[in-house]
């Protein structure tokens, strides 16, 4: 029996940075309700949610250690914050070219070698980490952007491996890490 299961790419930092995030989040929810980003830990989205067969996760898994595999890892700066519209509020990232390259190759191997749809927001990258989307009323916005922009961070971070995220029980959860070769 074939089980669709639904699966994203990101970069999930780990330490202060996860920390800070999910302080924010979790204080969104007690202070505004707001609680829709609490469904998965602070990432930097590379490849936007898909459906894959459940029963293929090994091979997925295989191909995407097989695509990584010499990738370097390089640093990340979050700082600031930033919205889409009056719909999302984010953490600011600040990267060189090697996260946009990175996304770009991801993109092309995940559409050749996985048959992958090539979604709008995979071709329009703009890295960001949500802390609040979706359950963000629009009578609230500027108060939760001011709670956001008050608790805004400013830190580097090694983007040392990438995560396969899946969705269970309606949050998404680390499946498999890819490390990331250090620079020599």
């Amino acid at each position: 029996m074939k089980v669709m299961q639904k699966y994203f790419l990101a970069i999930v930092p780990t330490g202060e940075i996860q920390e800070s995030a999910t302080s924010l989040k979790l204080l969104l929810k007690e202070q505004m309700n707001i609680k829709y980003a609490l469904k998965s830990p602070a990432h930097i989205t590379l490849k936007m949610p898909f459906s894959y067969n459940e029963a293929k996760e090994d091979f997925l898994i295989e191909k995407l250690s097989t695509f990584l595999s010499g990738k370097e890892n390089f640093k990340l700066q979050v700082k600031g914050t930033g919205t889409f519209g009056r719909r999302v509020i984010f953490w600011r990232i600040e990267a060189d070219s090697k996260l946009y390259e990175l996304q770009e190759s991801l993109k092309i191997f995940c559409k050749r070698e996985l048959n992958l749809v090539d979604e709008l927001s995979d071709r329009n990258f703009h890295p960001h980490m949500t802390i609040a989307f979706k359950d963000v009323k629009d009578r609230d916005f500027d108060q939760v952007l001011k709670i956001v922009e008050t608790h805004s961070i400013d830190l580097c971070f090694q983007a040392d491996r990438l995560a396969l995220l899946k969705r269970k029980n309606g949050h998404w959860e680390v499946g498999n890490w890819f490390d990331l070769e250090k620079k020599v």
